[in-house]
């Protein structure tokens, strides 16, 4: 079934325009999907649209939008109101600037479309527009109405052609500030910075989208495939990470890198200097650890 386009207008560019379909970039694969069941029964839930005074069962199609403006009360409104208030960027794509590609941080980046030529007509212009933001390497930002809201819009070139991402605006994200709470100011070992640089750059490689994987979509189809067999499936135990403090994180650092001899110095001379200033007249406790139940 050939797939619908979510949006046809115009993409515009000073005097120049070409006809352009924005399509979904991405589809809902065959992920699992569970259904509310009654376990009395085994049958499906059913959901009823319905009056929520009258308890009337209604059909969706008859239904209007309201917006409640106080409690309980409704104004109701008509296509032609949505119409009514129509802006360019319901109908044209118009190429507000451009800015470096860079500038955007990802946390901004909502969907994706794909804009495509809507026919012969301004092919042309669409692979002029095309060709001279892939020379430039900038992003051009422009807007555009998806589903009665005026959206934002970085268009980028990608693999032939041109991709729209809808930005968040900065009301619609949290304050970093808030969350992070001067997490940065914590004074960090200059040498411990350079091992951790280090491993980062041995484990830096190219991003390829087919390394990805839902393991946790996996594993549950393995649990739904081995009860549909009346089989088990085995429960593998989660290792909990180990709580390291500054002296182990130095050593983890250097043997991430292979550096072992660095690392059993590291471990070595704080050891030294805790034994020497222990105090003999009272042995440690040995802390007593609980064992942990292996998963079955």
């Amino acid at each position: 079934m050939a797939q619908r386009p979510i949006w046809r207008g115009h993409l515009r560019l000073a005097l120049v325009s070409c006809p352009v379909a924005l399509y979904n970039a991405k589809h809902d694969r065959a992920a699992i999907r569970f259904h509310l069941i009654n376990p009395e029964t085994g049958n499906r839930i059913q959901m009823v649209t319905q009056d929520s005074e009258t308890e009337k069962p209604l059909s969706r199609r008859d239904l209007v939008k309201g917006y409640e403006f106080k409690k309980n009360t409704y104004l109701l409104m008509t296509d032609e109101d949505f119409d009514s208030v129509k802006v360019d960027s319901s109908e044209t794509m118009t190429v507000e600037k451009f800015v470096e590609a860079d500038s955007i941080d990802a946390i901004y980046y909502d969907a994706s479309y794909y804009v495509v030529p809507d026919g012969q007509t301004g092919r042309d212009v669409y692979a002029v527009l095309l060709e001279a933001i892939e020379k430039t390497g900038r992003t051009a930002l422009s807007r555009v109405v998806i589903g009665q809201r005026e959206r934002t819009i970085a268009l980028r070139p990608m693999q032939g052609g041109l991709v729209a991402q809808t930005l968040f605006e900065q009301r619609d994200i949290n304050d970093a500030k808030t969350m992070f709470d001067d997490a940065a100011a914590i004074k960090t070992d200059p040498e411990m910075v350079k091992l951790a640089t280090q491993l980062i750059d041995r484990q830096t490689g190219r991003y390829d989208p087919s390394d990805l994987e839902d393991r946790y979509e996996t594993r549950l189809r393995e649990m739904i495939d081995a009860k549909l067999k009346g089989e088990g499936i085995e429960e593998e135990a989660t290792p909990e990470p180990a709580q390291t403090n500054v002296i182990d994180l130095m050593a983890a650092l250097k043997r991430s890198l292979g550096d072992d001899a660095a690392a059993t110095k590291a471990d070595a001379k704080p050891a030294a200097k805790a034994t020497a200033k222990a105090k003999p007249e009272k042995p440690a406790a040995t802390p007593h650890r609980p064992s942990r139940k292996r998963a079955s």
